[in-house]
């Protein structure tokens, strides 16, 4: 199934600047296995080593926030990532 990304601004530079792409997958763990296929890093950006998304990142499919990276992906979504901002 194909979906659409959309990359937050500071993850486009493994983007080469792209701020949407086409990705495949029926869940989000597809879909960015997919996307790191295509552009090397980008996944270890939003995941950390034991497969759990980033607290900074925040990932939705559609409008729905998911959680988890089993999240179902069907054909004609699409994933917004999203880079939380902190500051102090």
């Amino acid at each position: 199934m194909s979906c659409t990304v959309r990359i937050a601004s500071p993850l486009r530079s493994y983007t080469a600047g792209a701020a949407t792409l086409a990705a495949r997958g029926s869940t989000l763990a597809e879909v960015l296995a997919n996307l790191e296929q295509r552009c090397p890093g980008i996944r270890f950006r939003m995941i950390d080593e034991h497969d759990r998304i980033r607290p900074h990142m925040r990932l939705f499919v559609n409008t729905s926030e998911a959680r988890e990276l089993s999240a179902a992906v069907r054909e004609g979504d699409t994933v917004h990532v999203i880079c939380a901002l902190s500051g102090g």
